[in-house]
């Protein structure tokens, strides 16, 4: 007989995202985020001063997530009474300084900003501009990857530390409850993560099983969460494509948050675009030949959660709906209601692709084409679902 063939475990994802995504930018002040929020939200919050501190409390705005098949659909439903796109909240916090795990700065206030949050967006400055203040004397983004990495995981260290006193109040009762039990086990989980961090790593780039996952989101731990590294070059190295900082800033997170992301962009090009209409913005990247990096900056956070969307449609709405990959029929309908969940029956299902073919929900169920599908179903990207459930059809 052939020998088996070797399947491969999917890594466990940490978090627990869902159509409500909410992303924070961090960095040191003074590194171009509140200019980058105004950019990405186009809207006038935010507070892009030239000192410290200038954000204090995080602001935030929603933004509409780039989806050409939702278009598409809002097409074919062109009758529909309303049109809601998948969203992304941002949120502009307050820069961090060093020493922010001990409360410099608006340390506290900051990190608790960060833990609010399902996934981050950390810009690291690259330009140099004698008229913009760097809170560290000059632009080094190297220097400024350890700082926050370092307060980061401090402030994460601080927090188990205290978490695992709770459960020891627990465990040193003794007896054999459940509880007890239970909470043994947590604080061994704890304990390895308190030494991982002391050892310099990030929890969200180590490999968990489904119990310690449990654990972790309950912790709401800093490092756990994905971020994405944002390089804030100046205009002309964004459209040149190259910058001295790049390949040391690429050996840093290959070092100490592999598997992360980088994409460079610019933040001064942004804004600019950001003043324009559609049109004048189009004609502006064509001019100078290069394109805007915030679709890709959204669309990138979504893969990076392993987040899919599927779509409801008929003539009271088209929406787009956001879930984890390999969520099954009733969880996703519990992303409309709760009680859709509880009282789920089956789910009509139409692929997308065949939808935009026959241009017609009846003429794809004509075609045989719509399927229904029972609790054990896995949603597929791309799925537009109509679910029955006991209250009726939604």
């Amino acid at each position: 007989m052939p020998p088996k063939k070797k399947v491969e475990e999917k890594k466990i994802l940490l978090g627990r995202p869902g159509n409500n995504l909410k992303a924070g930018i961090v960095g040191l002040a003074n590194v171009g985020k509140s200019t980058f929020f105004q950019a990405i939200t186009r809207c006038p919050l935010g507070n892009p001063a030239n000192y410290p501190f200038a954000t204090i409390d995080p602001e935030e705005a929603r933004v509409i997530v780039p989806s050409p098949r939702f278009d598409e659909l809002c097409k074919i439903y062109k009758k529909a009474a309303s049109e809601v796109p998948a969203t992304l909240t941002v949120y502009d916090i307050a820069g961090l300084t060093k020493g922010a795990s001990a409360g410099e700065g608006l340390g506290n206030a900051f990190l608790s900003h960060i833990r609010a949050v399902d996934s981050i967006y950390q810009v690291v400055r690259c330009f140099d501009d004698a008229e913009i203040i760097h809170i560290e004397g000059d632009v080094d983004p190297v220097r400024d990857l350890d700082i926050i990495s370092t307060e980061l995981r401090l402030k994460d260290i601080e927090f188990s530390e205290k978490h695992l006193e709770g459960i020891e109040k627990i465990t040193r009762r003794g007896g054999q409850s459940l509880e007890v039990k239970n909470k043994k086990e947590e604080a061994i989980v704890v304990e390895k993560i308190i030494q991982l961090l002391k050892d310099g790593n990030r929890v969200y780039n180590q490999t968990w099983n489904s119990k310690e996952v449990e654990i972790i989101n309950s912790m709401q731990l800093l490092t756990a969460k994905p971020c994405i590294y944002l390089i804030n070059l100046s205009e002309r190295d964004y459209i040149r494509k190259k910058n001295k900082h790049l390949l040391r800033i690429k050996e840093w997170v290959d070092k100490n948050s592999p598997g992360d992301l980088i994409i460079p962009f610019s933040v001064c090009l942004e804004e600019r675009l950001s003043h324009m209409t559609e049109e004048e913005g189009a004609e502006e990247l064509k001019k100078i030949g290069t394109i805007s990096a915030l679709p890709k900056i959204v669309t990138t956070m979504r893969k990076k959660l392993d987040l899919i969307s599927f779509f409801t449609a008929g003539d009271c709405e088209v929406r787009e709906w956001t879930i984890r990959k390999g969520t099954k029929a009733p969880q996703a309908a519990g992303v409309i209601h709760n009680d859709l969940m509880k009282t789920f029956i089956l789910a009509d299902i139409m692929k997308y692709d065949d939808l935009v073919e026959y241009k017609d929900e009846k003429a794809v169920k004509a075609a045989g084409k719509m399927q229904q599908k029972g609790k054990d179903y896995v949603m597929e990207d791309g799925d537009v679902v109509y679910f029955r459930a006991a209250a009726g059809k939604t």
